[in-house]
């Protein structure tokens, strides 16, 4: 007869064998299923608050963490992490990940000017993943082909200053599909979570990555904590009233890793407690594991966050694509955005996903045709509300303020077609 342990010291002893998870590269290589997003180290005064930081890094290094991305305007986040992997020795058994400013570029010159720096600030001969900072539009892309970037990466592969070249993404649905098809990624970065599951590059253009065999690295898991602290009271009743037990954080996390196209789900990680609950949670989820309930709790949540949307759209896109280009679900999102969570988060995310673009995605591009509406399985209005949507997420002051940030980040040109 086989004894059969307590369940308590089943729950010890299964504690002490739970390890990080790691998925693939696309050469094979190992990755922790848990990144480190180092955007928000703690800081200290003006700089960054080297030792609380260092022991929360070290802590998740030693639980398996293996995968740290950093970005050249992520103020002294580079420097901070080629301080602390250099003096405790272990940049050679860690992937760093940090990206080329791509608005910042005009010329070959610069590429070279920006990753040299990048280099003496991380402290490292070479970078494991090099991502072309946010882009939003494929007029991005060609800007830097005209740059000489395709020519640039080769050269940094072939001596290994380079080891994958990948993008990290802001836009549209279909700008993404396009810079996804342009060159022969080795890897790419999206925002996405179970609230955006259906905007910016959405859950299409992560299963377009996995069919291409490109591995996907998430960022904004939780919306900057907006899926944590700031949900409504409801959902955080519904959320602790639940059979699982887990915290909200856990669902979110758990909601991304039993998704099998997600490679890599990074964390800003700001305490030793939460690299601890993270690293925990990164040991257990499994892609699939999630059981049909599962699915429905977190359906209902959605459902709590949408009672304060201003329209129904559930981001289907039926009503796509329009004759002139106007990224209905997108500016939908944008201004539903402004109201689940803030007016500044909607405008941001207006700004990134339909301002950042070229033509321009906006309602202004709409010439009212309504073929939108004979489409739609919600029956919205669609041009009336396109109309509502955009004056509400354009008033002064943000209206020009958004041409302006239009301005600085598009190409000053018109991008070919191709």
């Amino acid at each position: 007869m086989v004894k059969v342990l307590p369940r308590p010291l089943f729950r010890l002893l299964a504690w002490t064998i739970k390890k990080m998870q790691y998925r693939k590269d696309k050469h094979g290589e190992d990755l922790s299923v848990l990144g480190y997003g180092c955007m928000r180290f703690s800081r200290k005064g003006a700089g960054i608050d080297i030792e609380k930081t260092e022991k929360e890094l070290l802590e998740a290094f030693h639980s398996g963490v293996n995968y740290f991305d950093t970005a050249y305007i992520y103020p002294g986040s580079e420097a901070a992490l080629g301080e602390i992997l250099e003096r405790n020795g272990i940049r050679s058994r860690v992937k760093i990940a940090t990206k080329l400013p791509q608005y910042l570029i005009r010329n070959r010159a610069a590429i070279d000017r920006f990753f040299e720096e990048e280099l003496t600030r991380l402290r490292t001969g070479w970078v494991d993943y090099y991502l072309m900072h946010h882009l939003t539009d494929y007029s991005q892309w060609e800007k830097l082909q005209e740059a000489g970037i395709e020519e640039w990466i080769a050269e940094k592969k072939a001596s290994g200053a380079i080891r994958n070249i990948g993008f990290s993404y802001h836009g549209n649905t279909d700008n993404f599909l396009k810079i996804l098809a342009a060159y022969d990624w080795d890897f790419c970065q999206i925002q996405y979570n179970y609230v955006d599951e259906t905007s910016q590059a959405g859950v299409e253009g992560l299963k377009a990555a996995a069919l291409r065999g490109i591995p996907v690295v998430i960022m904004e898991p939780l919306r900057g904590g907006k899926l944590v602290d700031k949900l409504p009271e409801a959902a955080k009743k519904l959320i602790a009233s639940d059979r699982r037990g887990w915290t909200p954080a856990q669902w979110g996390l758990r909601w991304l890793w039993n998704q099998p196209e997600v490679t890599v789900v990074l964390s800003g990680m700001n305490s030793v407690e939460m690299v601890r609950e993270n690293v925990r949670t990164a040991s257990e989820a499994v892609a699939g594991s999630f059981s049909p309930e599962d699915t429905a709790m977190l359906e209902q949540v959605k459902a709590i966050i949408r009672e304060k949307e201003r329209v129904g759209c559930t981001g289907c896109r039926y009503c796509m694509p329009c004759p002139k280009g106007v990224d209905i679900p997108g500016i939908f999102s944008a201004w539903n955005t402004m109201y689940t969570e803030s007016k500044f988060s909607g405008r941001a995310q207006y700004a990134q996903a339909v301002s950042l673009t070229f033509p321009p995605a906006s309602a202004s591009q709409c010439v009212r045709c309504g073929k939108c509406e004979q489409r739609c399985p919600q029956s919205i209005p669609i041009r009336e509300k396109l109309v509502e949507a955009e004056k509400d997420i354009l008033s002064f002051p943000y209206g020009p303020a958004i041409g302006v940030l239009r301005f600085i980040m598009l190409p000053r040109r018109r991008a070919r077609k191709k």
